[in-house]
């Protein structure tokens, strides 16, 4: 293992093709999932873009590191330039940062970074997929879905729910994206957007993603969506659970909150938010009504007063850190 910094550090390399010619790195970020992320890398190493390619996986527990050694056995196996590291200081928003950084550093003629986690599954043209959308758009950053696949079979009809749905259905350019965990990052917001990329504050909560793009939005960056670009993510039975989707719906409206007030902290621009705020709480029951038509699912009626609940629970500093505890998220 060798140190590169008080945070990071690499804990094992392969290297098949010249640095300089790698245009394109997969990033992986891994906590306590072995096993999901052994499955994760057979469909990376899979991938035939048309531009050379690594992978850069992120171990986020330095203590354990179950993850970086289930990397390392599967590119002693699967040689493939790439790189495993660990993040020493724990958080979501820490491990896509060394992750990005290390891509950078790595590789000069970096084109473009993805992302993907590490209970995804992609499809096998995801990488060519996204590079493609990203030619023809002109984008600087290209989102596809996460669908989720759910290990308790009785947790399908959660499928229509708007946690678990895409944010969009159509290719083609799109306003803004929200997720991290299936995403094409041009090398011209990488260079433009001030470190460290994703806010620290955000670990525990997630958002972190969010808060990037809306940064990158104000800089003048460009979106897209492409629905060919999907991944499968694997959803485990405790996100099933009523009181979990409940906490995500809460968490999803804190973040909204949170991302407003960091646009315009203003006193002007807290009330404004606050106003909102109770306009989607007055709102809720007919927007609720409507999406429980549409989905055929009770509980995907309340979302909406859910979101503007967090929203304004947000504003007495009350959100929850679902992050905090990965066993239970």
């Amino acid at each position: 293992m060798t140190s590169i910094g008080q945070d990071i550090s690499v804990y094992f390399r392969t290297e098949l093709e010249d640095a300089g010619d790698i245009e394109l790195v997969v990033v992986l970020p891994t906590f306590r999932r072995p096993e999901h992320v052994i499955k994760t890398l057979k469909t990376i190493v899979s991938q035939r873009p048309d531009v050379a390619f690594a992978t850069v996986v992120i171990e986020n527990d330095d203590e354990g590191l179950a993850g970086a050694a289930a990397a390392k056995d599967f590119f002693l196996g699967h040689p493939s330039d790439s790189i495993v590291i660990i993040a020493h200081q724990r958080g979501n928003c820490y491990a896509y940062n060394a992750g990005w950084a290390m891509a950078l550093e790595t590789y000069p003629n970096l084109r473009a970074i993805a992302i993907i986690d590490d209970d995804e599954i992609a499809s096998p043209e995801w990488l060519d997929c996204l590079v493609t959308a990203q030619q023809a758009t002109q984008a600087d950053m290209v989102g596809g879905p996460q669908l989720p696949v759910f290990e308790d079979m009785s947790g399908q009809k959660w499928k229509r729910h708007p946690v678990f749905t895409p944010h969009y259905e159509t290719t083609g350019p799109v306003p803004i994206l929200f997720s991290s965990g299936n995403v094409l990052v041009t090398r011209r917001v990488l260079d433009a957007m001030p470190r460290p990329f994703l806010d620290p504050a955000f670990n525990f909560i997630g958002g972190g993603d969010a808060d990037f793009y809306s940064r990158s939005k104000e800089k003048g960056f460009s979106f897209a969506w492409t629905k060919e670009a999907w991944v499968a993510e694997t959803v485990p039975a405790r996100r099933t659970n009523a009181s979990w989707i409940r906490a995500r719906s809460l968490r999803n409206g804190a973040i909204s909150t949170m991302l407003e007030h960091r646009r315009d902290p203003s006193f002007g621009g807290r009330v404004k938010t606050f106003g909102k705020s109770l306009a989607l709480l007055g709102a809720a029951i007919p927007r609720g009504i409507k999406l429980w038509r549409k989905t055929g699912l009770a509980a995907a009626g309340l979302y909406h007063f859910y979101v503007a609940v967090g929203r304004l629970m947000a504003e007495f500093g009350l959100v929850n850190e679902q992050y905090r505890n990965p066993e239970k998220n």
